[in-house]
């Protein structure tokens, strides 16, 4: 059995020893509350990786991105966030150094937030997702797009996961964010005790090359650009089904309807679009 020193002193071989001791003191609150189920499927992410969850809290932002970068050794993950975390004193220089994706489309409550967001934003967030995951550093993402505090259903999955998953290749690793008062008091906590239950990689290989086949076409021509969303719905669709189970919640929203991928031989038969 491992003792809390082993596990307060697991190595973290990816950082320095001045983030280390930080990462290990940000994680207290983990080594009290939270339960960590399927760590042994991180060891399929030493590659680039999307780490894909659901969504319920604030804290969960924080927490969760400490407990997997933790048993990482280290290595980190670039999350897809609201800009405004990275305006808040001390969490904003904590999101930083986890080299976020800041998304700009959501207005912050507080004013004198609101007057830092950029008119505009910095790049596609799709596109920006995939250089880091060419660059060889994995990217974690909330595919609800937003806190949901319902406490048995999921809401629908915004279909970005699934066109970064497509786009770059790589695999996704659903995981769960649960909590012992969801289950016996039917809600969800702003701080409790936590569970994470990390799923079992999923490769979208073929649907993949597919899409990628698709992409050069797909620019002006309204049909080829249907067949990517299209594409990227159901893989969203597959994700959240695993979220479903990972999180203890369901997902009621129906299976997009399925269409046949175009291969690269038909893609070369049909003419282009009209410009």
């Amino acid at each position: 059995m491992i003792n809390n020193r082993e596990r307060f002193f697991k190595p973290l071989p990816f950082i320095s020893r001045g983030r280390a001791l930080l990462l290990r003191i940000l994680m207290l609150p983990n080594f009290l509350l939270t339960r960590a189920y399927g760590l042994e499927n991180l060891s399929e992410s030493e590659n680039a990786t999307i780490f894909a969850f659901n969504h319920n809290n604030s804290l969960e932002t924080l927490m969760v991105p400490v407990l997997l970068i933790y048993h990482l050794g280290g290595r980190s993950i670039s999350f897809v966030i609201d800009w405004m975390y990275g305006k808040v004193p001390i969490l904003g220089f904590l999101m930083d150094m986890l080299d976020p994706v800041y998304v700009y489309n959501k207005r912050s409550s507080l004013s004198w937030i609101e007057i830092t967001r950029p008119l505009v934003p910095s790049g596609d967030t799709i596109e920006r997702c995939c250089e880091k995951l060419r660059a060889g550093r994995s990217i974690g993402i909330f595919p609800e797009g937003k806190r949901n505090r319902n406490p048995e259903t999921l809401v629908r999955g915004k279909s970005g996961v699934g066109h970064i998953a497509l786009q770059s290749g790589v695999p996704v690793i659903p995981v769960g964010i649960d909590f012992n008062c969801r289950i016996t008091k039917g809600k969800i906590p702003v701080f409790g005790r936590t569970i994470i239950r990390i799923g079992q990689p999923i490769s979208f290989r073929h649907q993949s090359d597919a899409y990628r086949m698709l992409m050069p076409y797909a620019s002006g021509c309204s049909s080829h650009h249907s067949e990517l969303n299209q594409m990227a719905a159901e893989v969203t669709h597959e994700i959240m089904l695993c979220l479903a189970k990972l999180s203890g919640k369901r997902y009621g929203e129906p299976s997009p309807r399925k269409r046949c991928c175009f291969s690269l031989k038909t893609i070369k038969k049909e003419p282009l679009c009209p410009v």
